[in-house]
C-alpha cells in the first residue's frame, strides 16, 4: 500500500504557485541589477522599463522608481545589491498599506461577490463557502446569477461540495429576491455568513451595473447596513486587463476587497502589486490551486516573502 504524501502547507503551496511570477519579476530583475556596478540612471530606467513587463503596470512602475531614486539619494546608495534590497521593501510596503481582511462581524454577514465571467466567480465562492465552514461557521449560499442556469447548477454543486445550504431560484428569476429569500433563511435558521453570486454579464454594461446595485440595496434594507464585502474576483492571468475590470466595477460598486484567482498559473501576478497601489483595494482572497482548499485569506507579509527569491529577504 502506498504511503500518502502529507499535504503541504498553504504557505508552501503559494510559495511553489508564485514560481511563474517570482520569475518574471526577480529573473528579469537579478539579470539587470547584475549588469551594473553603480547605481545611475540607466539602472533606474533599466528597472523601470523590466517592472512595467512584469505586469506591475506603468503607473505603479514610475512610482516605485520615484521610491527608488529618492531612497538612494536619502541613503547614500551606490551598490545595485543595496537598491535590490530598498526595492523590495517597497514591494512589501505597497502590498501592506490596504486592508486585507475580511470584516465579518455582523450576524449574518453577507459577502456580495462580484466580477465578468469567466474569472473563477462561482468557484470562488464554493471555495470561500469551504474556508468559513470549516472554521466552524455557519454558511448560506444565494445564488443570484439567475441569468445563466449553468452558473446556479454549479454553485449547487459546491454547495455540496463545501457542505452548505444553497437558496436559489429559477433562471430567469429576480437575482434582489434570491438574495432577499437568503438573507430571511439566513435569520431564520441563525447563519453566520451569506455569500450571494451575482450576474457577470447581462445585455449590457449598464444593465449589469444597475442590477449589482438593486442587490446591494437589497442587503441594506434587510440588514440595516450595507454589505459586510463586497468582493471582486479578478483573474491573475489576465494581467493588465484584470486592473481595467477592477475600474470599471469600482465606478460602479463600493468595493470593499479582491479576490484574485489563477496565481499558480500565470506569470502576470505582478498585478496584484499594480493593484494593491493604484486602485486602493485590499486583497483578501488568493487562489494558487484548483483544490477546495486553495484559495484561503490573504496575508500580505506571507505573500512579499513567497514572491522574493529563495534565501533572499
Amino acid at each position: 500500500m502506498q504511503e500518502k504524501k502529507p499535504k503541504k502547507g498553504f504557505f508552501a503551496r503559494l510559495k511553489e504557485g508564485l514560481t511563474k511570477t517570482r520569475d518574471a519579476i526577480f529573473g528579469r530583475l537579478d539579470s539587470v541589477f547584475s549588469a551594473f556596478q553603480s547605481v545611475d540612471e540607466e539602472l533606474f530606467e533599466e528597472l523601470e522599463e523590466t517592472l512595467i513587463m512584469a505586469d506591475i503596470g506603468v503607473d505603479t512602475s514610475v512610482y516605485m522608481i520615484e521610491e527608488l531614486r529618492t531612497r538612494a539619494k536619502e541613503k547614500h546608495i551606490t551598490d545595485p545589491a543595496e537598491l535590490k534590497i530598498e526595492l523590495k521593501n517597497v514591494i512589501s510596503e505597497i502590498l501592506m498599506g490596504q486592508d486585507s481582511v475580511c470584516h465579518l462581524e455582523d450576524s449574518p454577514s453577507v459577502i456580495m461577490v462580484i466580477g465578468v465571467n469567466g474569472v473563477g466567480k462561482t468557484t470562488s465562492i464554493g471555495k470561500m463557502a469551504h474556508y468559513y465552514q470549516s472554521q466552524g461557521k455557519k454558511v448560506i449560499l444565494a445564488a443570484a446569477d439567475t441569468f445563466r442556469a449553468a452558473a446556479i447548477d454549479q454553485l449547487q454543486i459546491w454547495a455540496q461540495r463545501a457542505e452548505v445550504e444553497i437558496v436559489k431560484h429559477k433562471e430567469g428569476s429576480d437575482p434582489s429576491a434570491v438574495v432577499f429569500d437568503a438573507i430571511q433563511a439566513a435569520k431564520a435558521r441563525g447563519a453566520d455568513i451569506v455569500i450571494c453570486d451575482t450576474a457577470g454579464r447581462l445585455h449590457n454594461k449598464k444593465n449589469l451595473m444597475e442590477e449589482l446595485a438593486k442587490t446591494a440595496r437589497v442587503i441594506e434594507r434587510e440588514t440595516g447596513k450595507p454589505a459586510s464585502e463586497v468582493l471582486l474576483v479578478l483573474d491573475a492571468s489576465t494581467g493588465q486587463n484584470a486592473l481595467i475590470q477592477a475600474k470599471e466595477f469600482a465606478n460602479a460598486a463600493h468595493i470593499t476587497g479582491v479576490v484574485l484567482t489563477k496565481l499558480d498559473g500565470t506569470a502576470k501576478g505582478g498585478v496584484i502589486i499594480a493593484l494593491s497601489r493604484e486602485q486602493n483595494i485590499g486583497v483578501k482572497f488568493i487562489g494558487v490551486g484548483e483544490g477546495i482548499d486553495d484559495l484561503q485569506e490573504f496575508d500580505p507579509k506571507e505573500f512579499a516573502k513567497a514572491l522574493f527569491p529563495e534565501n533572499e529577504e
